[in-house]
């Protein structure tokens, strides 16, 4: 019989892993002995802090970020094929939304392995709960082009997309263009087209604000270079 690959959240910031993850989520990860991260360093903080039961030293880590190549990861499965669990981490967040995990998870279902996901905290869908916009419709793209005219296009795009489904549309950005992109949504998008910025989710300097076009460009503009953000628009 193969493991179950465990897909395992990870806190948006530095935090005790107990104000956002259940407790029954905690006593799944800590009898794990092998775990598919991003980058081992931070994992092996995280797992510090959820208290696994085993030392860190005899913890199996094996990286999966956008270094890996595609004909590394039919490797990954061997402990699932041998029987053992395995938990997925992402950097923050959940696992394979947005995140090199996806591949992994994808290889999993192909050959029939148990993927279990994990309750924990998602950027996305928490922006999305506090921006005022349509949750009942909505889409997310990722990192959108980040050359100049290419960006504005895309922007556009997005914007009759929108009108023409009621849809939200969620993206974010590498946190040092945060500023460049914001400016760019300002410069693209129309008058009452609504924006939300929200950025550093679940942190001591967490801010959400929507406001339409306009009124963002009538207002003090928002403080988010290098914090992660999470860019929503509704036309």
């Amino acid at each position: 019989m193969t493991g179950t690959l465990y897909l395992i959240p990870v806190p948006l910031g530095p935090s005790d892993p107990a104000d956002s993850l259940t407790p029954g989520v905690l006593a799944t990860i800590r009898p794990l002995d092998h775990f598919v991260v991003e980058q081992a360093k931070t994992a092996r903080a995280f797992l510090k802090a959820a208290g696994t039961e085993r030392p860190l030293q005899e913890l199996s880590l094996v990286e999966l970020n956008e270094h890996t190549h595609s004909n590394q990861l039919d490797a990954l499965l061997a402990p699932l094929r041998a029987g053992h669990d395995v938990g997925l981490l992402s950097e923050a967040g959940c696992p394979a939304i947005a995140d090199p995990g996806a591949d992994l998870v994808a290889l999993a279902q192909r050959e029939n392995i148990r993927v279990v996901p994990l309750i924990g905290p998602s950027s996305l869908l928490l922006a999305l709960m506090a921006s005022g916009l349509n949750g009942q419709r909505f889409a997310f793209h990722g990192y959108l082009p980040a050359k100049d005219s290419e960006r504005r296009k895309a922007l556009g795009e997005l914007e009759l997309e929108s009108q023409k489904r009621h849809q939200t549309q969620l993206f974010i950005e590498t946190p040092y263009r945060n500023q460049a992109m914001f400016d760019a949504i300002l410069q693209a998008c129309r008058p009452a087209t609504r924006l939300c910025v929200a950025s550093e989710l679940t942190q001591p300097g967490e801010s959400v604000r929507t406001r339409s076009i306009a009124q963002w460009k009538k207002e003090t503009p928002p403080d988010i270079e290098r914090r992660p953000t999470v860019f929503l628009l509704l036309a």
